[in-house]
């Protein structure tokens, strides 16, 4: 009888270092993208921005991150998704389990996480969305290899042609939201003068909740503005296709693909980025449609550079001392993903240590980076002697329905 208690995670001996190895990675560039939002620098007028003392290093921060991190790591993130996906499947096949109950299990579990990181913790939670986009991945199960990039290029160049259409009609598809949070602003008295200092200032955790509850209308925004749904479902197709072709589990006779990706990818990115960051930096001055157009030409290309390089230098040195400490950090991808958020709350709001508002952001980078550096020793420690992260160990086990032991 197939039940989904036939079934259980994959084992480590089962496991390819190398996606743990990319999740690490993509958890770093994740953090230097999240920490400006936790520190308030983000939120902070531009005229207190430009009175900081590490203002010109911060102006040359900020372009180093929509060059090289802005997009490119959750890109690098739904692709590891998708082939999560893909080895989900494969493994409750061969096992004679019903992987798709498996699956929509997970992404209902996930899908209560990333509302409770949303609502209680972080209004950047991206989990949420996963949940939602990953249940309809098992539709394009059957789909050949060839259909399966069509649709992923569909929906990764679908987002220009409606940026193109929403500017010549002046139309703004997020402007529900907008209006919900303007009121809930208005409700909780959160203005335009106490917006870059409400977390900092908070004495108490009912304060920070009412800043969340505008922030999660604002993510709502940012989704719909960014057509963030379309971009992750292109994603998660490429690495459905990634995965089922099993490109991360040969990478030696795939090294010619991979190094094809990673020529191309660099050669196009690179330069588009540069067009990306001064387009964000001026914010749009050729219009949102060609800003979406220079989003799609460097963000893609160079994510799937960063991926192919990741592999290939892997490689050549898979018994490097660095591997050693990141594929811990991937293994619990989970728990750090949240817990950058739980560290950002306590170092920044005022329930914590209430240092918000006073990083710029360089200084705020260099915290990401003692952040990670953490992470990093606490996952190498943790795995040493657990065979989960602690959130992961939870969710497995409400997704397989059964005890799982946790201790090596």
């Amino acid at each position: 009888m197939n039940t989904t208690k036939d079934i259980s995670p994959v084992k480590a001996s089962e496991r390819f270092a190398i996606l743990d190895i990319l999740r690490g990675f993509a958890l770093l560039g994740i953090c230097m993208a999240n920490f400006p939002e936790f520190s308030l620098y983000n939120f902070l007028p531009q005229e207190v921005k430009s009175s900081i003392s590490t203002a010109a290093a911060d102006n040359i921060t900020r372009w180093l991150l929509y060059i090289f991190v802005d997009g490119k790591f959750y890109t690098l993130f739904s692709l590891l998704f998708g082939i999560g996906f893909s080895i989900i499947i494969r493994n409750a096949e061969r096992k004679g389990a019903n992987g798709f109950r498996i699956f929509y299990r997970r992404m209902g579990l996930l899908l209560v996480i990333g509302f409770m990181h949303l609502m209680f913790i972080w209004s950047g939670d991206i989990l949420m969305l996963y949940a939602l986009l990953g249940m309809l991945l098992p539709l394009f199960r059957r789909m050949s290899d060839k259909g399966l990039l069509r649709w992923a290029a569909f929906f990764l160049l679908l987002p220009v042609l409606i940026d193109f259409v929403c500017e010549i009609t002046h139309t703004s598809l997020a402007l529900p939201f907008v209006r919900l949070q303007e009121m809930y602003c208005a409700r909780y008295g959160i203005n335009a003068d106490n917006f870059a200092y409400w977390l900092r200032d908070a004495e108490d955790y009912g304060t920070v909740f009412q800043f969340l509850v505008q922030g999660a209308f604002v993510r709502m925004q940012e989704f719909i503005e960014g057509n963030r749904y379309f971009k992750v479902l292109g994603l998660f197709l490429t690495g459905f296709f990634i995965g089922r072709n099993r490109i991360y589990a040969d990478m030696e006779e795939k090294k010619a693909l991979l190094s094809k990706v990673f020529r191309y990818g660099l050669a196009i990115g690179l330069p588009c980025s540069f067009l990306y960051a001064w387009s964000a930096m001026g914010r749009h001055p050729l219009g949102i449609a060609m800003h979406s157009v220079f989003y799609l030409a460097s963000v893609y290309p160079l994510g799937f550079a960063y991926a192919a390089g990741s592999g290939l230098f892997y490689l050549r040195t898979k018994n490097g001392t660095a591997w050693k400490w990141l594929a811990p950090t991937g293994r619990m991808a989970l728990t750090n993903y949240i817990g950058q958020s739980v560290i950002g709350m306590f170092l920044f709001y005022g329930i914590g240590m209430g240092l918000g508002t006073t990083f710029g952001l360089l200084q705020t980078e260099i915290v990401v980076l003692a952040v990670f550096l953490f992470q990093m020793a606490f996952s190498a420690g943790w795995m040493s002697a657990f065979k989960f992260g602690p959130l992961e160990w939870v969710w497995r086990m409400l997704t397989y329905g059964k005890w799982l032991g946790i201790r090596n």
